[in-house]
């Protein structure tokens, strides 16, 4: 009865994150869309100003641009489209709270590993690291991303700084810091791995957290 309560709440969570995960793609595609929708009323807006030489309301105009653009730019191209899509919004939103990203990724165009898996992982693995990053002080942030492919494995590893005390292991795993009814996105980042056969390791130390996995392809 436990282990069916326990399943149960493991897919509403499963579900719910996908959910949230594929809002967030699909909210930068719409503001990349809206941005190229509106491009020709952009260019005639400054040609206006241009006419009256206002060059005040020109300099103004751009910089809204540049910031509007600085909110659906591609920071990453890894040649995979759904991981371009969430590496790239999970980027978007870590910034916004303030949290420096540093991402280096090139992987396969086609993956055996299918998108809702990948998404899943990578939306885990962001949302764990932003979590533990707005714990600290703006200046001790950081992520690092890290994903290529191994041969036919695909090697992801993601590092955060964390709080200073060092994590402990319970019954040979790192739990959830965040409290009771927290910790599900780490089962199911573990249910994963080993559906996929792949191979998975936690690493906490000096100030830093470290997850990486190797996934079969």
């Amino acid at each position: 009865m436990i282990s069916k309560l326990i399943d149960r709440r493991i897919a509403l969570y499963h579900n719910a994150l996908a959910e949230t995960h594929y809002a967030e793609v699909e909210n930068m595609y719409r503001k990349m869309r809206g941005w190229r929708h509106d491009y020709r009323n952009h260019i005639q807006t400054m040609k206006g100003f241009a006419a009256t030489n206002d060059m005040a309301a020109i300099q103004a105009y751009l910089e809204k641009l540049d910031e509007d653009l600085q909110m659906v730019d591609t920071v990453i191209k890894t040649g995979n489209k759904m991981a371009d899509a969430i590496l790239n919004s999970k980027i978007s939103l870590a910034r916004a709270k303030n949290v420096p990203v540093e991402a280096t990724a090139q992987i396969a165009v086609a993956l055996t590993t299918p998108e809702l898996d990948l998404c899943i992982l990578i939306g885990n693995l962001f949302d764990n690291a932003i979590d533990a990053n707005l714990k600290l002080p703006e200046e001790q942030r950081m992520i690092r991303v890290f994903m290529e492919m191994k041969g036919t494995q695909l090697y992801m590893s993601f590092t955060n700084t964390t709080a200073a005390q060092k994590r402990v292991k319970e019954d040979g795993r790192f739990t959830s810091q965040k409290g009771d009814g927290h910790g599900f996105g780490l089962l199911r980042i573990d249910a994963i791995v080993e559906r996929h056969g792949g191979y998975l390791s936690r690493n906490n130390e000096d100030g830093a957290f470290t997850t990486e996995i190797l996934l079969p392809q």
